[in-house]
């Protein structure tokens, strides 16, 4: 079997005809970022990151895709030139446009040391959330903070209510709600705003509120002239109520 010399980042490798430059380079422990390829497949290069520098011709450098590469006598390969570089975190960048919360494509571009800037998490930073806590529910759970030189939105450990005002004005979705088992959870990314016990309604038993929001509800308005029976209602059965009273009301008159 004929054998070629082909060169990767200045060393000199013997290769066998017909082999890929990306079949060499890891044949010999040189490591080429790739996620569309795999051996059993006749390679296509669509993923685009196993791009390596050589030179063409003319003698300026350009950049092929390892993966579809042949080796060939004398050719000289660079696997992390300036070049191949910029064009490989072009391409992860690309992948991640399409694929914004894929952990394998940002855990793959760091073993690579590709920068790829903040994991997307779906908030825009309006700051809706952090306004109407303050300026309306008068919580203020959340508050924006500069992280390695990026603004997020975070909690306030210990003031959330457990409202949900946030999650309903959240115009991306971004912050979460989930009700289970008698508890209710607000988090936004990997991050929890509030942990809330929820109270059932006393008319058809349905959890509809966290017993933080009603006590913070209650002290609101403890100024208020007080002169009805108080009854934990959900909006529902609050209403259907309202109109039987008033239905009655009509009734004596």
């Amino acid at each position: 079997m004929k054998l070629l010399r082909i060169i990767i980042d200045g060393r000199e490798f013997e290769a066998e005809e017909g082999m890929s430059v990306l079949q060499v380079a890891r044949s010999n422990g040189i490591r080429i970022p790739t996620i569309c390829y795999h051996e059993a497949l006749k390679p296509i290069g669509a993923c685009k990151l196993c791009g390596v520098e050589v030179r063409g011709r003319t003698g300026k450098p350009r950049i092929l895709l390892s993966c579809i590469l042949r080796a060939r006598e004398g050719l000289e390969v660079k696997t992390r030139s300036e070049l191949a570089i910029k064009t490989r975190t072009s391409a992860f960048r690309n992948l991640l446009a399409m694929a914004p919360q894929s952990k394998f494509i940002r855990n793959l571009a760091e073993e690579y040391n590709i920068d790829l800037g903040p994991t997307a998490d779906g908030c825009i930073r309006c700051r809706l959330c952090v306004r109407v806590c303050k300026e309306i529910v008068g919580a203020g759970a959340l508050k924006m903070e500069k992280r390695k030189g990026i603004r997020y939105v975070t909690p306030t450990e210990g003031l959330c209510i457990g409202c949900g005002t946030c999650v309903n004005l959240c115009p991306t979705g971004a912050i979460q709600m989930t009700d289970k088992d008698g508890n209710r959870i607000i988090s936004i990314r990997n991050e929890t705003v509030g942990v809330h016990a929820l109270e059932r309604c006393e008319a058809c038993g349905r959890y509809f509120a966290s017993q933080k929001f009603i006590k913070h509800v209650q002290v609101l308005t403890s100024e208020h002239t007080d002169v009805k029976e108080h009854h934990l209602y959900c909006p529902t059965c609050a209403k259907l109520f309202s109109t039987r009273i008033k239905s009655f009301s009509r009734i004596k008159r």
